[in-house]
C-alpha cells in the first residue's frame, strides 16, 4: 500500500510556492467556468445507462458507424426513444450524424471522447 502524502502549509504561506507539497491557489483551476459548463453538459448526457449502451455499441460496430434502424433492434427500445438518446448524444457532441437517403448513421466522434476521456485523467 501506497502513502499520500499531505501538505501542512496552506497556499497563502509565503514559502508555499517552493514547497512541492502545496498546493496552487483554487482560482489557478485548470477548467474555466464555460469548460466546465460543456463538461458537465457531456457528462450528463453520458449519465443514462440506455445512451452509454448505445455509445458502445456504435463504437464497436464494423467501420465504426451504425444506422439508426439496426440500433433499435439491438436495444429493443422503440425508434423513438433511440432517436431521444440518439440527439442528446449528438447535441453533447459525442456521436456525429450523416444522412443517406432516408436514414441517418451515427458513429462515435473520437475528438470529444478523447476530451473526456483526458479531464477524466
Amino acid at each position: 500500500m501506497t502513502t499520500r502524502l499531505r501538505r501542512h502549509k496552506a497556499p497563502s504561506d509565503p514559502d508555499c510556492a517552493t514547497d512541492p507539497l502545496c498546493c496552487a491557489a483554487l482560482g489557478d483551476a485548470v477548467l474555466d467556468r464555460a469548460d466546465a459548463e460543456r463538461f458537465a453538459a457531456v457528462l450528463k448526457a453520458l449519465a443514462d445507462p440506455g445512451r452509454l449502451r448505445l455509445l458502445s455499441l456504435i463504437r464497436a460496430a464494423p467501420g465504426g458507424e451504425v444506422c439508426v434502424g439496426d440500433l433499435v433492434d439491438a436495444l429493443g427500445l422503440s425508434q423513438p426513444t433511440v432517436s431521444h438518446h440518439l440527439r442528446i448524444l449528438t447535441d453533447a457532441g459525442l456521436l456525429t450524424r450523416d444522412r443517406r437517403g432516408n436514414w441517418v448513421w451515427y458513429a462515435a466522434n473520437g475528438d470529444r471522447l478523447a476530451e473526456v476521456r483526458d479531464l477524466l485523467r
